[in-house]
This record gives structure tokens, sequence and C-alpha cells, in this order.
């Protein structure tokens, strides 16, 4: 049985979906004012893992993951490259497409933008101001009654006494209570703006996803996801926004994934000291990227180096090396990794421990390779079975170690020295192997023999 660790509760718990097999869930996604980066990358693969092994587990899964596609990083970056906002969030949307195809990511089954949900912020606004958990003081605001909502703080276990030791409202703020946060936002001047019951504005952040959410999932649904960033203040408002507008729970499990470092500090924009996927895939087969990311237990944070892709790359090897040169066949054998396997990935998505797996199963397929082709075809093709569940392993062998190799040397002119130095062991002229070996390896080529016969690769 799947058990999740559900942030709400601090605890581990067994899954049980609010409906049968029907299970809703709901991830955070980008705000499309710039490329994304590594970050947002290590939620993108998280989440995508978790919605493989749900549907794998045969849950029916609808999955969606928002768009924020107004805010004020937005307005600031579209008056800087003097472009509408409109223009910077298509083009930007579009590049995070090409990121999460190039990572092997599926795609949500919806993708919400927030633009696309005015109305439904404007009625779930009104909502809050009917009950009084919200008020409009009239500059064409409407702010949140943080201190009305009792539950404020369960999430991230905040105490709302200890949230107001040094708060301060600003001088442009007319809120009742330091804590209070802003549902919509009157206009300003040049900005862009939605006509709403309380004068031109746009809307708040937090309010974008509880309408975005209740609206695609209903009002209580399975499962929350994001990076553990966003738990206070954007899920704990999230929370406060939902449950008072519509007297439900909102979501029954809270999965948050863990931050990419450098020098122990997050990944983000805002500290400059982030790389964009695209500049990663520059210098890294995107695989190589994306094992980074799932090597690591989805809550933990992983720390970005050029020696942890290194090794990555070298996992990723040590695996293709295991499978090339093995005749093609369907999945056969492995039980117990097949088990094992799912042992782990039952424990609250445990990727590192399924890859401990994998490895184990990569080496029994080495050890059988020399007396029972069959059967290390077979489970060769169990071990693409499995990793397939984790997005890796599904190239061709020599598709993969050969990918460093593209634009550095000629690979017919390879293949032909190959087939010359193959020639000249048939005909027992070891001299001449041994010659035209030197010669490929002052190119950079790495030669490994191999029952299948000879393969190659760049040297690192």
């Amino acid at each position: 049985m799947l058990s999740i660790y559900n942030t709400l509760t601090k605890s581990k718990e067994a899954f049980k979906p609010l409906d049968g097999d029907q299970v809703r869930m709901y991830v955070c996604g980008m705000t499309v004012y710039d490329y994304c980066h590594l970050g947002h990358g290590r939620s993108m693969v998280a989440f995508d893992v978790v919605t493989r092994w749900l549907r794998h587990s045969g849950y029916d899964l609808t999955y969606v993951r928002n768009i924020t596609d107004i805010d004020d990083k937005i307005i600031n970056r579209a008056k800087e490259n003097g472009e509408a906002f409109e223009a910077l969030t298509e083009r930007m949307i579009a590049a995070m497409h090409e990121d999460e195809a190039r990572l092997n990511i599926l795609k949500p089954d919806l993708e919400p933008r927030a633009t696309e949900h005015i109305a439904g912020m404007h009625a779930m606004i009104q909502t809050l101001i009917d009950k009084g958990y919200a008020y409009a003081p009239g500059n064409g605001d409407v702010y949140y009654r943080v201190g009305k909502f009792a539950g404020y703080g369960k999430l991230s276990r905040r105490r709302v006494e200890d949230l107001r030791i040094g708060a301060r409202i600003e001088p442009d703020e007319s809120k009742e209570d330091p804590l209070d946060f802003v549902l919509w936002k009157g206009a300003k001047p040049g900005e862009p703006s939605w006509q709403s019951p309380w004068g031109e504005g746009r809307p708040g952040w937090h309010i974008e996803c509880s309408v975005m959410s209740t609206c695609c999932l209903g009002d209580s649904f399975d499962i929350h996801g994001g990076g553990n960033d966003l738990e206070f203040p954007h899920h704990e408002n999230e929370i406060a926004q939902s449950e008072a507008a519509t007297g439900k729970p909102y979501a029954n499990a809270w999965l948050h994934c863990g931050m990419i470092t450098i020098n122990g500090e997050k990944m983000s924009k805002s500290l400059g000291n982030f790389f964009t996927i695209r500049e990663v895939l520059e210098k890294y087969h995107p695989e190589v990227v994306r094992y980074l990311l799932i090597a690591s237990h989805y809550r933990s944070p992983i720390n970005y180096s050029e020696e942890n892709l290194r090794e990555s790359k070298r996992a990723l090897e040590r695996f293709y090396h295991s499978l090339k040169g093995l005749p093609q066949a369907a999945p056969a054998g492995g039980e117990a990794f097949i088990e094992r396997f799912a042992q782990a990935m039952n424990d609250d998505f445990n990727t590192a421990g399924a890859c401990s797996v994998l490895f184990e199963l990569a080496s029994e397929i080495n050890r059988l390779r020399g007396s029972d082709l069959p059967a290390a075809a077979g489970l060769a093709a169990r071990l693409k079975e499995l990793a397939g569940l984790l997005g890796v392993l599904q190239l061709e062998p020599e598709a993969f170690l050969q990918a460093d190799a593209a634009g550095k040397v000629d690979a017919a002119e390879v293949e032909a020295l190959i087939q010359a130095r193959l020639d000249a062991r048939a005909a027992k002229n070891w001299g001449e192997s041994d010659r035209i070996r030197d010669q490929l390896s002052a190119m950079g080529v790495v030669l490994e023999d191999g029952k299948g016969g000879t393969s190659w690769r760049l040297a690192e």
C-alpha cells in the first residue's frame, strides 16, 4: 500500500483517495516571467514521478498544474523588455514546454492560467467578504482577515501571535491587521487590470491557486503539491481562503519537494544563484539532468555541482552498459526486483531506494550475460520497464553512450575503423588491431568489447 508524508499532519500516512480510485492532484506551477531554472525542474520532475507511479498503481489521476501569468515580476519584466505582458508570458510558456519535453516530463491533464479565471476569483473574493473573512477598505484593494480564520498556521505550524511580532503595515496599505494579505490589488497607472466589483485591478497571488484548484478539482481534493518554499505563506494562505469560502477541507494531503541548493543556499532568481534548465542542458544530456533530480528522495534538498552531474552521468553509463549488446526481448523474470522496487516507491515515492534496486538488477544482468543470454535479455527489458516509471533508460544504449560524440568525431569514420579492427582481429593481425585501437584512442574514443560486439563512446 502506498504511504505518503503529509506536510499537514507532519507524518507518513496510508494513501486513501477521497473517491474510490479517483485521484485529484494540484501542483503549483511556474510564474512565467523568465526561463525555468533547475529548481523549477526539480518540482516538475518530482511530481512527474508521482504522476507516473500513481497511474502505474492503478489510480485514475487528474493532474492539474497551474501557470501564473500575471503578477508583479511579469509586469516589471515586460516593462523592462518594452513588450506586452501577454507576449512575454506566451514566449516563456513555450520555453517551459520545451524544457519539459527535453526532460521527459509528461504534460499535466490541465494547465489553467490565472488570467483565465478572473471571474472565479471575483466570486470567491465576494464570498469571503460576505462571510466576514475579507474586507474592501475602499481604495480598490481587498484584504483577507487572517485573524478571522481559526486554523491559520496549521500547515506550517506557525502561531498567529508569533507572526505578529515585528509585522507592520506599510504606509500605502489599508490593512486592519499587519498579517492580512491582499486578495485583489487596485490598479496602478500603466499596469494590466481587469474590471471588478471593487474597481479596476488584478488578483493577488494566493487567490489565483485557490480558485484554479477548486475550479478544476472541486472544493476538496486528494493531493496538493509544490516546493517546500511555498509552504508559508502561499499554501497557508490557500488553505485559509479556500476553507473559509467553501466551508470544507481543502487538500487532503500536502506534498512538498526539497530545493536545489548551491553552497547551502536555495537556487533562486531573487538571489541570482540560479542556472536555467536550458543552460544546464547545453553541457549535459537531458537524461543526466533528470537522473540527478530523481536520484534523491523528493523531499530532500539536492546540491547542484558539476561533480554531482558527472556522477549522474556515470550512473547512467553503468545502466546503459548493462543493456547494450543484448537481443530484444519481452520483460521476463526479476520478480524479487519488481517487489522491492514497488516497496521503495510505495514508501513515499522513494526514488533513491528504487534506483538502488535498479543498480542491483543491472548487476544481475551483467552476471547472466555470459552464461544465460536469454535470461539477461529478459531482465534487461525488465530494467527498462521499471526505469521507465522514473522516466529514464528509454534510449538505445549507443544513443546515450555516444551522445557526447556529436560534433566532436565523425561517427562514420569511427565505425569504419572499428570494422577494420574487427577484420584485423579475425585475421589474427594483432599488431594492426592494436594500431587501430591506438588511433581511436588518440581521437578520444573508448572501445568496449563484449559478446554483443564492440561499442564505443568518447572519453570523459
